[in-house]
C-alpha cells in the first residue's frame, strides 16, 4: 500500500488539489448566487458563444503551427495533418484523461510510434511548453500591475513570488531541451510568433464571451488576468488546472474585472467548456494514440 501511494503521489495530490479547489469555490458563492449562474450561462447570447468557440478553434491552429515548426527545424520530416492529429490527440487527452495520461505522453508516444527520434521529440515537447510560457511572460505585467495596486499584504507577496519561481525553475530544467533550437533563432521566433497567435486568439474568446453577457472588460486588462491564472495554474496542486484555473479566474475577474462573483464564475465555466469542446476532434485518433502509448510503456 506504501509504495502505491509513492508511485501515485503526484497523481493523488493533483487530485486533492482540484477537489479543494473546487470545493472552495462551491462555498465562495451562496445559494441564490449558484441560481443566478445556472440563470446567467441559459442568458449567454448563443451568437457570442460559437464566434467565441470559432476563434479559440483558430488559437488551436497557432498551438499546432508552434510545435510544428519546432518539429520541421530539428529536420523531422513530418506533415501539418500529423501534428495536427498529435496535437489535437494530446489536448483531447489533457481534458479528458487527465488523471491517468497527459497530452505531452499521447503525443510523445505517438511520435515515437512514427518513427521518429526519442530525444528531439522529447526535447521539441518541452521546448513547445517553455515557448508558450515565454509568451504568457509578455502579457503578465498587464495582470500584475492591477494586483500590485492593492497594496499587496503578506499573503498575495507569497503568492507572487511562488509564481515567479515556478517561472525560473522552469527555464532552469528546460534549458538543456532549448540547445538545439538557440542555434535557430528563426525557428524560436517563429514558434513565439505562432504563441502570441494563440495567445490573441484566447483573450479575445473571453472578450467575446464577456460581451455575450453584456458586459465590457479591456482586452488588455483579460490579457494580464488570464496570464495571471495561467501561471497559477503552473503550480502542481491540480489535474490540468481544473477547479484552480476557474477559482483564479473568478477571482480576478471579480476583483479586477468588475464582473460581480456570478458573472465571473459564469465566464470561468464557460471558457473551461470552450477548451473542451475545441479539443473533441482529438477523440478520432484517440483510440490508437493510446494503444501506442501502452505499447510504449510497456517497452
Amino acid at each position: 500500500m506504501t509504495s502505491w501511494f509513492k508511485k501515485n503521489n503526484q497523481i493523488i495530490i493533483r487530485t486533492l488539489g482540484s477537489v479543494l479547489a473546487i470545493v472552495l469555490l462551491y462555498f465562495f458563492i451562496n445559494e441564490e448566487e449558484r441560481n443566478e449562474i445556472v440563470s446567467a450561462l441559459g442568458n449567454v447570447s448563443f451568437l457570442y458563444f460559437v464566434i467565441a468557440m470559432l476563434v479559440l478553434f483558430v488559437s488551436r491552429f497557432f498551438t499546432i503551427l508552434r510545435w510544428h515548426i519546432l518539429l520541421k527545424s530539428a529536420s523531422l520530416e513530418i506533415s501539418l495533418s500529423r501534428s495536427s492529429m498529435l496535437t489535437f490527440t494530446g489536448l483531447f487527452a489533457s481534458n479528458f484523461l487527465p488523471t491517468t495520461i497527459g497530452g505531452d505522453v499521447v503525443r510523445l508516444a505517438g511520435i515515437i510510434q512514427l518513427g521518429y527520434d526519442r530525444a528531439i521529440c522529447l526535447a521539441s515537447l518541452v521546448a513547445d511548453r517553455l515557448v508558450g510560457l515565454v509568451g504568457m511572460l509578455f502579457t503578465l505585467p498587464l495582470g500584475l500591475l492591477p494586483v500590485l495596486s492593492l497594496n499587496t499584504n503578506s499573503l498575495q507577496a507569497i503568492t507572487l513570488s511562488s509564481l515567479f519561481q515556478q517561472g525560473i525553475d522552469f527555464m532552469k530544467d528546460t534549458w538543456k531541451a532549448l540547445r538545439f533550437w538557440i542555434k535557430k533563432p528563426n525557428s524560436l521566433l517563429l514558434s513565439l510568433l505562432a504563441t502570441f497567435g494563440n495567445m490573441l486568439c484566447i483573450f479575445s474568446s473571453m472578450y467575446i464571451l464577456i460581451l455575450g453577457i453584456d458586459h465590457f472588460v479591456s482586452y488588455w486588462l483579460i490579457a494580464g488576468l488570464w496570464s495571471l491564472t495561467y501561471f497559477v495554474t503552473l503550480i502542481p496542486i491540480s489535474i490540468n488546472g481544473f477547479g484552480v484555473q476557474e477559482l483564479s479566474l473568478t477571482f480576478l475577474l471579480s476583483k479586477f474585472g468588475g464582473l460581480s462573483q456570478t458573472e465571473s464564475l459564469t465566464i470561468a465555466i464557460l471558457i473551461r467548456a470552450l477548451f473542451i469542446i475545441t479539443s473533441l476532434p482529438g477523440a478520432f485518433s484517440l483510440p490508437s494514440m493510446l494503444t501506442l502509448v501502452r505499447e510504449n510503456q510497456n517497452d
